[in-house]
């Protein structure tokens, strides 16, 4: 692949779709399969081209379907093999792509593989996952390292049975596979890959993607005092045999023209970034970063204050995610919110009553005038905010923020004010933001299951349907829905310069807006965005100030000259 190659990934738009939390055809208050496919036409009409399922394989559900205990079966709640087979048919006769999610680093406890390797020590796939003896400090047993867990404590689980720990990166019920092993390297292949492109999927988004090869597993620096288990993100993450395992992977992938998108944390160095996405090093097609989204986070993921960033530390990781593809062969992604992530106006824009839709719409437009795949998820669409700071913890279901609100209460015996803080804290960044129930229509559930169902939904909807659901958007032309039709379509429209176009901040400082060009072999364009509430005159870097500009969009209506409103957003085409 050349650096002009324009492969369908590149030019692409995907929309990323939580099975739960979608659409529930059978009222069971669990969304399924039926209840997508219920809705491809939806989808299609906002202008993507691509969707991206998470995790539907059968699981226990302990991590929401990342710990999965079978590959090539479907968790019975979202539907069957069958369903799945429909739902990708039903995809490619739109128009459409499919991608997966495809979770290989770790399985569940409950895998067939795992409950085989803790049987015995001698069992042929003992060394299918990381097993080691225990360290003795002083007569006490202890884990084999200091390592910190994703979700909190010790990578290492105590295996009675065995008398041996096992690695988990994540929950103690999602155990690492060795992928030193070769064997286990091409039972991962077999059935977690070719079983689903055999079916004619048309890629994956691939979880942890750099956390494979696990490297020295020696002691983590001590970063946090008042713990026993410390950050380990660079010790297990890029390790040695990276390049050669997703070599294995991608002479797989080639096969069926299929992309890839990896989940790639811990990364600073942007040369290694490049290397992971290097059209010539074939590796991955693209990675998600996590520069922006991390923006404003504490040592703990949630150890922070609401909006605890400034507007030029947003800028400068967005800056960071678009120039590994200046002079390079390399491709990049544009996204900011996933299933991981709390709401982006609620985080980067104003949940506010009156700010909520233009700084929706000020959000659509500059992503969709940043370089790269564009991913947008599920309710991104509508505007869709966090849920309020009135819902008690019992609102939240995600193991990452109950183990946290945990080690808060269980640090500070039981203190109203670091407790307090820790569900501010939780109201901002918890990842269940992003779970609730889309909000298809008012009435009975938002939409989401039939108006007649006994079950309530797994997640409570958000009470705010009347001003925010699918079906109002749809026929508002001045709804955030309308609004990210518009720009994708301009985006389409302009595809050189806004999907292909070298990347320049031209006043990284400012702490107000967001003024950057896009550039493509005599074309140039800026996007202009106030983040603040207040109005603020336009004042243009000299780069640009002199230049003949033609108004390309606001996310305005009847903008005024030399002036942006409150979160208001600007492109300007510049002759």
């Amino acid at each position: 692949m050349t650096v002009t190659e324009r492969k369908w990934w590149k030019d692409g738009v995907v929309y990323q779709i939580y099975p739960a939390s979608f659409k529930d055809s059978n009222g069971d208050g669990i969304g399924d399969l039926n209840g997508i496919i219920s809705e491809l036409d939806y989808i299609r009409s906002i202008g993507v081209d691509t969707i991206w399922i998470c995790p539907m394989y059968d699981s226990p559900q302990v991590d929401m379907g990342y710990d999965i205990s079978d590959y090539e079966n479907v968790y019975p709640p979202y539907g069957t093999v069958q369903d799945m087979e429909r739902l990708i048919a039903e995809t490619h006769a739109r128009g459409m792509r499919i991608i997966l999610d495809l979770v290989v680093n770790h399985t569940s406890d409950q895998h067939a593989w795992f409950q085989e390797s803790r049987s015995s020590k001698t069992n042929p796939k003992r060394d299918w996952y990381i097993w080691r003896p225990a360290r003795y400090v002083n007569g006490v047993r202890k884990p084999p390292n200091n390592w910190l867990g994703n979700f909190g404590g010790s990578v290492w689980q105590w295996d009675e049975l065995t008398q041996e720990y096992y690695l988990h990166l994540f929950c103690p019920e999602q155990p690492d596979l060795n992928w030193e092993n070769e064997e286990t390297r091409k039972a991962i292949y077999k059935s977690a890959m070719e079983f689903w492109l055999e079916r004619g999927v048309d890629g994956f988004r691939v979880d942890t993607v750099n956390m494979y090869s696990k490297g020295e597993m020696g002691d983590a620096p001590i970063t946090d005092e008042g713990s026993e288990w410390q950050f380990a993100g660079f010790q297990y993450c890029n390790g040695p045999r990276m390049t050669e395992f997703l070599g294995e992977m991608n002479e797989i992938l080639e096969k069926y023209d299929a992309m890839t998108v990896g989940e790639c944390p811990h990364t600073p160095d942007p040369a290694r970034v490049v290397k992971y996405v290097s059209a010539k090093e074939k590796q991955l097609n693209m990675v998600f970063q996590f520069d922006v989204v991390d923006i404003g986070q504490g040592p703990y993921k949630f150890q922070t204050t609401p909006r605890d960033y400034t507007l030029p530390q947003f800028k400068s990781a967005i800056s960071r995610t678009q120039s590994i593809i200046h002079d390079t062969d390399a491709w990049t992604t544009v996204f900011l919110e996933n299933h991981d992530q709390a709401r982006s106006i609620t985080r980067f824009g104003s949940d506010a009553p009156e700010h909520r839709i233009p700084s929706g719409k000020m959000l659509a437009l500059m992503c969709c005038a940043l370089s790269g795949t564009l991913f947008i998820y599920q309710g991104q669409e509508l505007g869709m905010t966090n849920f309020p700071m009135e819902w008690d913890m019992s609102e939240y279901k995600d193991v990452d923020s109950t183990n946290y609100y945990k080690m808060v209460a269980a640090r500070t015996n039981n203190s109203e004010e670091a407790l307090k803080a820790a569900k501010a804290s939780l109201q901002h960044l918890a990842r269940d933001h992003a779970r609730v129930p889309l909000s298809w229509s008012t009435g009975p559930y938002n939409g989401f299951s039939p108006a007649d169902t006994k079950a309530q939904p797994w997640m409570r909807p958000l009470p705010d349907a009347e001003h925010c659901n699918a079906k109002q958007q749809q026929s508002d032309k001045a709804s955030v829905l309308a609004f990210w039709k518009r720009m994708l379509q301009t985006r389409r429209d302009h595809n050189d310069l806004l999907v292909h176009g070298n990347y320049a901040d031209l006043d990284p400082e400012n702490k107000d807006l967001y003024i950057f060009s896009k550039t493509w072999r005599g074309q140039k364009a800026v996007a202009v965005c106030n983040f603040t509430d207040s109005a603020k005159a336009l004042a243009l870097p000299e780069a640009v100030a002199n230049s003949k500009r033609e108004l390309l969009v606001s996310s305005v209506d009847g903008c005024e000259e030399g002036k942006l409103a409150a979160y208001e957003g600007r492109i300007y085409l510049l002759a």
